[in-house]
């Protein structure tokens, strides 16, 4: 168990730098958030295909991985339009509606055992996680992009741990990185920028820290069952802050630190529970 909480806070710090290079990238440099999500998936297939082993192929026959990776392209895609008009810190609070989403879709669906201590510490993160952004839901787009970004996270994880049998994390990352790559490719290249060495960089971060990010959390759903790690996926928005400081220069006040520590020791207290 203390393995699949380390793979996770590694792969949660992964994901939102990916994050943070497509805010970058449809912010700054005025590039398509449909460029954005594509060119995650593409470029992360050309990363994993010479590691991928050729029973991944057989699992694009399964009609429930398209399902998954499915999920997975609708996430990425609404999230990079979010955060081309919205502020991190909405979109975040919007997107978080995700790890709730898993934990009951879990208990539902998979019959993923559930406690009450746990469903309160889950309550506690997602607490944390109000303090940490104190929203302002204006109703906006974006935000409503944002939270189907959400949604759709919450579903995929989901799916990650109800088909985390059928291959192993690298297979089935490959599957999801080619679905996903296939299905938005014509929006991809309908909205191809102009390619400088500063899109070009973004653009290879976006796609690294997505990639490998995804690849360690079905590393991690393999390991333990996601009512356990679900809390955790909190701590991507500890990341979110950490890099925000680092780019943005944009320092936590107490209040922030006060949530942050919520939702890490809910996540870490959550994790550490057994049956």
């Amino acid at each position: 168990m203390l393995k699949a909480v380390l793979i996770m806070f590694v792969a949660m710090s992964l994901i939102p730098a990916g994050d943070m290079a497509g805010k970058l990238l449809t912010g700054p440099h005025g590039v398509s958030p449909a460029f954005v999500a594509w060119s995650r998936f593409a470029l992360g297939v050309l990363m994993i295909l010479p590691f991928t082993p050729r029973s991944a192929f057989g699992l694009l026959k399964d009609p429930r991985i398209w399902f998954r990776a499915l999920l997975l392209a609708g996430g990425i895609f609404s999230i990079q339009t979010a955060l081309r008009t919205e502020p991190l810190a909405d979109v975040f609070a919007a997107f978080f509606i995700g790890p709730i989403l898993s934990y009951v879709l879990s208990a539902l669906l998979l019959r993923e055992p559930t406690t009450t201590i746990r469903s309160l510490l889950m309550l506690t993160g997602f607490a944390g996680v109000l303090l940490v952004v104190r929203p302002g839901f204006g109703g906006t787009t974006g935000l409503a992009w944002a939270l189907l970004a959400g949604c759709f996270y919450g579903s995929f994880l989901t799916a990650s741990r109800w088909l985390s049998h059928l291959g192993s994390p690298l297979a089935l990352s490959f599957t999801q990185l080619f679905v996903s790559g296939l299905v938005l490719m014509p929006l991809g290249l309908m909205h191809l920028p102009t390619l400088t060495p500063a899109v070009a960089g973004f653009t290879t971060l976006s796609a690294l820290g997505s990639m490998l990010g995804n690849l360690l959390l079905l590393v991690a759903y393999a390991r333990a069952p996601s009512t356990k790690l679900a809390p955790l996926v909190y701590f991507q928005l500890i990341a979110a802050t950490g890099l925000g400081w680092a780019v943005f220069h944009d320092f936590p006040d107490a209040i922030t630190w006060a949530g942050l520590a919520l939702v890490l020791l809910s996540g870490l207290a959550s994790a550490a529970l057994r049956r």
